[in-house]
């Protein structure tokens, strides 16, 4: 179609011609109503924004307990269940900078209990002198084992013969 064929037929509608594809041949446009298009883009661009930030990070210290380890530990999991990487961060404070081994001890035991859920995507390794840092990405769902965490629908009744 012409361009000014184009233009006419927009006008006539009360909406915009917009040029999607400028580099294309010919060149591909498309009748909408402008404002609408923008709020749909940005919208859109809003979305992909929110899927990028689903990451959750969780710190522990080279001295952890290990109930509290296990807690920690459990909410990874349902987080690695959710679709969600993790974050995991040890800081070391005062003398405990001198014994890093321990810390990447924890870590490491962490990582491993973890496994079935997600993978670390590189071994942990220190950030300035006093962060330990590594990010856990959640396995493939097919791959990845069951949430123990997760609610088991109730069963329903067992069905009942009617007595008339």
């Amino acid at each position: 179609m012409s361009l000014t064929a184009a233009l006419e037929l927009a006008r006539a509608k009360g909406l915009d011609l917009i040029e999607i594809a400028p580099n294309a041949t010919p060149p591909v446009c498309r009748i909408v109503d402008y404002g609408k298009f923008l709020y749909e883009e940005a919208k859109r661009s809003k979305d992909s924004h929110q899927s990028a930030s689903r990451m959750k990070e969780l710190q522990i210290s080279p001295t952890i307990d290990p109930h509290d380890l296990s807690v920690k530990r459990n909410h990874a999991i349902q987080f690695l269940c959710d679709d969600m990487k993790v974050r995991l961060k040890l800081r070391f404070r005062g003398r405990q900078k001198a014994h890093k081994e321990i810390g990447f001890e924890v870590m490491n035991r962490f990582v491993a209990e973890v496994a079935p859920y997600g993978q670390a995507d590189s071994p942990p390794k220190m950030v300035g002198d006093r962060d330990l840092n590594v990010l856990i990405s959640p396995l493939p769902r097919n791959k990845r084992a069951k949430n123990p965490n997760a609610v088991p629908l109730p069963e329903p009744p067992p069905a009942t013969p009617d007595k008339e």
